[in-house]
């Protein structure tokens, strides 16, 4: 019973690493021309359980035996990375802000870049 409960649990996660890569939480580059970039990112939640177990008697050592195993797998898209010429920016996907500190710091990638540009136009007009 140890045996086949072992390989059971072997196969399965084993087939939780296939499906869960690298590319499952930082998706492939989606390339939308103009030389701008996507790259989605996702949050991937893994549960697993199993168990097993004998029942011998007194007249069969040995008896039956049984496993069973579960495995749920989730995935939410939580943002994407957009890439625009030599801009980087995090987009954050999901639920829009519930209170003034989440709206702020979801304006805060706007503003940086904002402020970036003001900086490049004044070291432009000084040159």
């Amino acid at each position: 019973m140890e045996k086949k409960l072992n390989d059971v649990l072997d196969d399965s996660i084993r087939q939780v690493r296939e499906l869960v890569d690298a590319n499952t939480s930082v998706g492939a580059p989606i390339a939308l021309g103009d030389g701008i970039t996507l790259v989605p990112i996702s949050k991937v939640s893994v549960g697993l359980a199993s168990g097993g177990g004998d029942l011998p008697s007194k007249s069969a050592p040995t008896g039956p035996s049984g496993a069973g195993m579960g495995c749920g797998l989730k995935v939410v898209p939580v943002a994407m990375l957009v890439i625009q010429g030599d801009r980087v920016r995090l987009l954050p996907v999901g639920e829009p802000a519930s209170n003034a500190v989440e709206r702020a710091i979801d304006q805060l990638p706007v503003l940086v870049d904002k402020i970036s540009d003001l900086i490049r136009s004044r070291s432009v007009d000084i040159d």
